[in-house]
């Protein structure tokens, strides 16, 4: 069957936005990448629900190496956080930092406030990065009222793409003149 170059370029044109759509269908950093010891603003993008149903809970695990992590609330979402300990302790601005955070937990406060599958949005946080460079790794997992989805598999040599892939941040070496920030 013979196509006309304006339906090529339009079938061309769809199946790169199909495929555009389906690298961003797990959750990704709105920033995959800053300067080591920068304070870093971390950006969840929840792009779709679970088969269709609605999410009504994010929980981030923080990966260890992350200083003065703080989420960010969002309306109509309760916000919930546990804490680890150190295994060396810090001092910041006078006083010694034994524990860091370990996970946020945001819940839909009503059915109303879930993301429906139709629509995005961010959960963010911010933290002070660790100094070196290298790779830090958040596990996502997302209930929704039917199903989960668990963002937490790395990849590897088995498996390079996996179905449920973790965030990943890389750690940039720092600038010369790049400070940390609080």
């Amino acid at each position: 069957m013979k196509t006309s170059p304006l339906l090529s370029a339009a079938l061309a044109s769809l199946t790169a936005l199909l495929a555009a759509g389906a690298a961003h269908a797990h959750v990704v950093l709105d920033q995959p990448a800053a300067p080591a010891g920068s304070s870093y603003r971390a950006s969840f993008r929840i792009g779709h629900g679970c088969d269709g149903a609605a999410t009504r809970v994010v929980i981030v695990t923080l990966p260890e190496g992350l200083r003065g992590a703080k989420p960010m609330p969002k309306a109509g979402w309760t916000l919930t956080t546990t804490r680890r300990p150190l295994a060396a302790p810090y001092e910041s601005h006078g006083k010694t930092i034994a524990d860091e955070l370990a996970e946020v937990r945001w819940t839909a406060n009503t059915p109303a406030d879930q993301l429906q599958d139709d629509w995005f949005d961010e959960f963010v946080l911010r933290a002070v990065l660790p100094a070196e460079p290298g790779e830090l790794w958040f596990s996502v997992r997302q209930l929704c009222t039917r199903g989960e989805w668990n963002w937490a598999e790395r990849p590897s040599a088995e498996t390079p793409k996996p179905r449920a892939p973790a965030v990943k941040l890389t750690v940039q070496p720092a600038a010369a003149s790049d400070k940390p920030h609080h």
